[in-house]
């Protein structure tokens, strides 16, 4: 898929990842962004800045209903949604001492609100026999994350949603993306590594810590290819590649990798 002249949505669209592929994407002449974030009055900034159509909207991704709306409004002002881009993610920070609440919170932010958007858009692609979902899964749902259980679940079943989709209506005009990167410098990364988080030291010391410009350049590259995995890192596709061919050696040299950053 090339941008020149398609209707995008972003969640998670006012910081980081979200913003970047906004940037990109504006540059590209997409024909108007809609950009979705829990923090509305920074995705209405953001909208602002950008050259081209674009417009920002408060929604929380947990919400059925508000995604759904999000959705019914944008085709209502612009006739379609070209590509939706299920961008927005948190992580916990937590192993087996996480509460209910957050597993909660993280299945719903990470997982759910792909549901939620792929049941919202995908009626109207659907008719009209094109469209494009990326989802945001990031490299621990092909790996893992080390000191977050949460948020290595909820990516893993990302990555499996994502690959449900493209093999349930692929063959019907809708392409699927799932993006993975490993370190990418956002707050979310830079904010584990202040505060001493072994997952975030893992995950820096993993492969090269990539801007989040360098991410969406990798994500405009992937959509043009149409690839199933967005791999921003090359280096994700050896891991996983050890991953499944020597799962006990990975499991081993992750074991290793921790105990030498602790």
């Amino acid at each position: 898929m090339r941008l020149d002249g398609k209707v995008v949505v972003i969640t998670g669209a006012a910081g980081g990842i979200g913003a970047a592929m906004a940037r990109r994407f504006a540059a590209e002449k997409a024909a108007a962004l809609v950009l979705a974030d829990l923090d509305g009055e920074a995705a209405k900034a953001l909208a602002a800045s950008l050259p081209g159509e674009a417009v920002g909207a408060e929604v929380d991704v947990t919400s059925q209903e508000q995604v759904a709306e999000l959705v019914g409004t944008t085709l209502q002002r612009y006739g379609r949604i070209d590509l939706f881009c299920a961008n927005a993610g948190i992580i916990s920070g937590a192993g087996l001492e996480a509460t209910a609440e957050t597993w909660e919170r993280t299945w719903a932010v990470n997982v759910l609100s792909h549901v939620h958007s792929a049941r919202a858009v995908l009626p109207s692609m659907l008719e009209r026999g094109s469209g494009y979902l990326l989802h945001t899964c990031s490299a621990a749902g092909l790996l893992t994350a080390v000191g977050d259980a949460p948020y290595a679940v909820t990516k893993h079943a990302a990555v499996s949603f994502a690959e449900w989709l493209s093999i349930t209506y692929g063959d019907r005009g809708v392409r699927v993306s799932a993006l993975c990167p490993q370190g990418v410098d956002t707050p979310m990364l830079t904010d584990g590594l202040k505060a001493g988080h072994i997952g975030a030291k893992v995950t820096a010391a993993g492969g090269a810590v990539l801007s989040a410009d360098q991410v969406a350049d990798a994500v405009v590259a992937g959509l043009d290819a149409e690839r199933f995995l967005i791999l921003p890192h090359p280096e994700v596709a050896r891991y996983y590649l050890h991953r499944a061919t020597d799962t006990d050696r990975w499991i081993a040299g992750m074991r290793t990798l921790r105990d030498s950053l602790v």
